[in-house]
């Protein structure tokens, strides 16, 4: 009855190891933060780094290749366009999101945002990205729609 044959042990030892494995992980806080992670990590890749999975100092549960992924699969459904990826791969190599409050980045910001909101549901179902709660969302849409930030204004 209470006798546990070694195939059982090495299977429990198996997945309380990728247990441990999977807690590890950190997702990004953001899908702007996963973004220039991405880049980043393109980028170090184009100079000849190689990407070892759980390496790093913060571990992350996905790898670049991931992201590419899912930005093909998006442009092959034309959710995304190539106006978003030139948006994305610009903004993106600059890490820093285009500033509203610039005229000539205006229409870059509403591509950004667009292209962001339309990767963000699959990062986030993937566990990529943690996700937000509805209010914070709804906190974040009222912040970017203001033409400048009221902070610190009056003291």
């Amino acid at each position: 009855m209470g006798r546990t044959s070694v195939k059982d042990k090495i299977n429990k030892d198996k997945t309380d190891k990728q247990n441990n494995e999977q807690e590890d992980y950190v997702p990004f806080k953001s899908v702007e933060e996963a973004w220039f992670w991405f880049i980043g990590a393109q980028q170090a890749h184009n100079d000849g780094a190689r990407y070892v999975a759980g390496i790093g100092t913060i571990r992350r549960p996905c790898e670049p290749v991931d992201i590419l992924k899912v930005l093909d699969t998006l442009y092959r459904k034309r959710r995304l366009l190539r106006d978003h990826l030139l948006v994305l791969r610009h903004y993106g190599r600059r890490y820093m999101a285009p500033d509203l409050r610039r005229v000539k980045e205006q229409r870059a910001y509403y591509i950004w945002r667009e292209a962001l909101d339309r990767i963000s549901p699959i990062l986030e179902k993937k566990g990529i990205v943690t996700q937000s709660h509805w209010l914070e969302q709804e906190q974040q849409k009222q912040q970017q729609s203001l033409p400048f930030s009221y902070e610190g204004a009056g003291a």
